[in-house]
């Protein structure tokens, strides 16, 4: 790749700080520290709550195109029929060529997609504001827990949201080019948004920035309202074959959708009301998801996201709110904002959404994990922006951009301390982990069970030849304990009966029975599982009781 032909970046490198060349060669070695901790750590991780239903739901897809469509299986298990299967078929799919564990397979694919994620942010920031802005959003991105840590095991939420910001480059490369076309625009767009809805019902809203791009590209470029249609006429013709490959696409990985013309709104409708028995936790409050004020998602994410990227959105802010006048005044400037129109509508219309409409939710930012990239690019917009402004006092721009590079190590010293349940990474507003307790979601995807897991199979071998098999109760979808324990352990529902209990603390349900704890998984002083021996226990004090 070469430097994008419009820089308007170029005033920091020029000030000496960092060259364009210098600053992608520092990406590519970024990427390649990140792909060794793909590596390094893929099969480290448990297996989240909902991922055994997904990966049957893939399995059940793969029969449907095998059968030659007769098995329609898949279009009746749970409500699985309601979320694209990008995802789980290619899971699938693989499961059957690749020799490695399914769920260590799982968890490889989907930080191959966290890692083209951060590709997207990467290039999208390019395109907007250089190499430099490239490199420290491609910084940010990596170094927010809630998307290097996440990337893993959050199947369905890191791979929508990297076809999101591929959406929003390619949207973002057709609408500054307009009146101009380049085939290379429409197919990107086709593919990624395609892909989108091959997850997820809600890349409607890569559809609608796409839309409001257009729009506005279309009166910039026209001088009177025929021209203005003119160049709408254009787009919306070019557009034509980006449109028919995304509904390819989504007719491919998610069948149901296409079977009936109002299938994809019946999937839409659903999610905006949908709500359950499950419960949540803002700010030591808990609640029901159906009960969440409209800020959960934006409390979340001042609590989720690293200072140094929490820093660079204010400063993006001042920055937009210095050149808004402009954009009154002069036809330059408001083509200018057209290139950033996407990206900011990306960044502010989902917090919008929520604030105001309080939807349901619950496991903090997980289901709007697709803000993070356009977020990092304007942060790193904020941060190039501001360097680049500050030219004219250079001991002092040195020495904050040092402090930047200081905040920037001890957020990368605390995702190695929490390695490898860097997504349950929250900054220093809440105290850190520790300060989380009681207060903040924590691992609600229990993905400390599989190391917890092994606790106890040591623990049991070290005893001896077992007189039985010993059960084991597990807070958690079954399977979370049985994929991971070793023989003569046995997964049961009877807590009551059980001999052994494993638990995150999510929610406090590893105090929902009695038990010796003899077996911690912990990060900064914060206990994430436990495992408790029950076996010395009898009477009333094997009865199990409601999560406090």
């Amino acid at each position: 790749m070469s430097a994008p032909a419009v820089a308007p970046g170029a005033p920091i490198a020029s000030a000496g700080l960092l060259s364009p060349q210098f600053a992608f060669r520092l990406a590519l070695v970024v990427f390649a520290v990140l792909g060794a901790y793909v590596l390094f750590s893929f099969d480290q991780h448990g297996i989240s709550n909902d991922e055994e239903v997904q990966h049957v739901y893939g399995r059940l897809l793969l029969d449907f195109y095998a059968s030659g469509f007769a098995d329609r299986s898949a279009f009746a298990y749970k409500n699985l029929y309601l979320y694209g299967g990008l995802f789980d078929l290619i899971a699938a799919a693989l499961e059957r060529i690749v020799p490695l564990n399914v769920w260590d397979l799982r968890h490889l694919l989907s930080a191959g997609f966290g890692v083209l994620g951060l590709a997207g942010t990467w290039l999208l920031a390019r395109l907007l504001l250089g190499e430099a802005a490239g490199l420290v959003a491609l910084v940010l991105l990596a170094l927010t827990g809630a998307w290097s840590g996440a990337m893993f095991t959050h199947t369905k939420d890191v791979p929508f949201a990297t076809t999101m910001v591929w959406s929003l480059y390619f949207t973002t490369r057709f609408a500054a080019r307009l009146p101009a076309v380049k085939a290379g625009d429409l197919v990107g767009l086709g593919i990624a948004i395609g892909c989108a809805f091959g997850l997820r019902v809600g890349a409607v809203f890569a559809v609608f920035y796409l839309g409001v791009a257009v729009l506005a590209a279309a009166w910039l470029n026209g001088e009177d309202l025929r021209g203005r249609l003119a160049v709408l006429r254009r787009a919306v013709l070019a557009l034509l074959p980006a449109a028919a490959l995304a509904f390819a696409l989504l007719g491919l990985f998610w069948p149901w959708a296409v079977q009936s013309g109002g299938n994809l709104v019946k999937a839409m409708t659903t999610f905006s009301r949908f709500s359950f028995e499950l419960y949540t936790i803002l700010d030591g409050a808990v609640m029901k998801n159906g009960d969440v004020p409209g800020r959960y998602l934006a409390s979340y994410l001042l609590v989720r996201l690293p200072e140094l990227f929490l820093l660079g959105i204010a400063l993006a802010a001042l920055s937009g709110l210095r050149v808004l006048p402009g954009l009154f005044a002069s036809a330059p400037a408001r083509a200018q904002a057209l290139r950033w129109l996407p990206v900011t509508l990306a960044a502010a219309f989902p917090l919008a959404y929520t604030l105001l409409a309080a939807p349901p939710l619950y496991n903090g930012i997980r289901h709007f994990t697709f803000l993070l990239p356009p977020l990092a690019v304007l942060a790193a917009a904020g941060l190039v922006a501001t360097a680049a402004r500050a030219s004219r006092w250079p001991k002092a721009r040195l020495a904050a951009v040092a402090g930047c590079g200081l905040l920037a190590a001890t957020h990368l010293l605390t995702l190695v301390r929490l390695h490898p349940y860097e997504y349950v990474a929250y900054n220093g507003f809440t105290g850190g982990l520790r300060g989380t307790e009681g207060r903040w979601e924590q691992d609600y995807w229990g993905d400390a069970l599989r190391e917890a897991a092994g606790l106890l199979n040591v623990y049991v071998a070290a005893e001896g030849v077992a007189p039985r098999i010993w059960t084991v109760a597990v807070c958690a979808e079954s399977v979370q304990g049985t994929a991971w324990l070793a023989s003569g352990l046995e997964v049961t529902r009877d807590w009551r009966a059980a001999d052994f209990f494993l638990s995150p603390t999510h929610m406090d349900c590893d105090t929902a029975v009695k038990g010796k704890i003899i077996g911690e998984i912990s990060r900064e002083g914060v206990a994430l599982a436990v495992v408790r021996d029950r076996r010395m226990l009898v009477g009333a004090d094997r009865e199990p009781r409601p999560p406090q």
